[in-house]
């Protein structure tokens, strides 16, 4: 066996082989990499995802360290340049997601978009692009992340449609942001009706990477039934 079959020997005994070549053959793309997206990130990568982008404009901060892969080696660096090197292989695009850069931006080269950014006006950009347009070519599968900070247990993470997530405040505000849009789309979102436990934006990576892990799964096995 090659590095590459010995490096998914784990992987191919559980997707089997069928499984894994839709893997190989799809197209993921990740906008921001944190605490959610990094863990997102690693996942698809590790489970054989063939062709990954990741977009994000931040640089990685000490604060960061607690809950983003790649803090550690990368202070003051690019994440996108940081992740680059650790996943080699994958695009890496250093992209501020403004309303003019996710307007001009080409979702449709892609099977599925997880969207791990925690900018609610940009958020609400993406859907209305991505899930409330009825003549677009190609459309991607939209899965989006809602509020992680605050919180301790990741048993309470869920993922269902926009619309049917409660008891979160990021996402209450994402639901209402998106009615004042006349957005009549729909699409999937991860989230947690955990109490918050301080006021201020505390993180705990075992929610925090949870999400992103959460978000990975379900973009793995839609891919699977594709």
């Amino acid at each position: 066996m090659d590095n590459a079959v010995n490096r998914f020997a784990r992987t191919l005994l559980i997707f089997k082989e069928k499984g894994f070549e839709k893997l190989q053959k799809a197209s993921v793309l990740v906008l921001g990499v944190g605490g959610v997206g990094g863990f997102a990130l690693d996942c698809l990568y590790r489970s054989g995802v063939g062709k990954i982008c990741i977009i994000d404009s931040d640089c990685f901060d000490i604060t960061n360290q607690n809950r983003q892969i790649g803090a550690f080696e990368g202070i003051g660096q690019k994440k996108v340049e940081v992740l680059a090197k650790i996943y080699q292989g994958i695009e890496a695009l250093d992209l501020r997601l403004t309303h003019e850069s996710i307007q001009n931006f080409d979702f449709g080269r892609f099977d599925v978009v997880i969207d791990a950014i925690d900018d609610i006006d940009a958020k609400i950009a993406i859907a209305l692009k991505i899930a409330n347009q009825p003549n677009m070519k190609k459309k991607p599968i939209l899965l989006s992340s809602t509020g992680s900070a605050k919180k301790l247990d990741p048993s309470q993470i869920q993922i269902t449609t926009i619309w049917k997530s409660y008891g979160d405040k990021f996402a209450r505000k994402f639901r209402e942001g998106l009615k004042k849009q006349g957005f009549k789309g729909n699409f999937k979102v991860a989230f947690s009706p955990e109490a918050p436990h301080c006021r201020d934006l505390g993180s705990f990576s075992g929610v925090t990477g949870s999400f992103g892990l959460h978000l990975a799964s379900e973009a793995i096995q839609l891919i699977l039934k594709d």
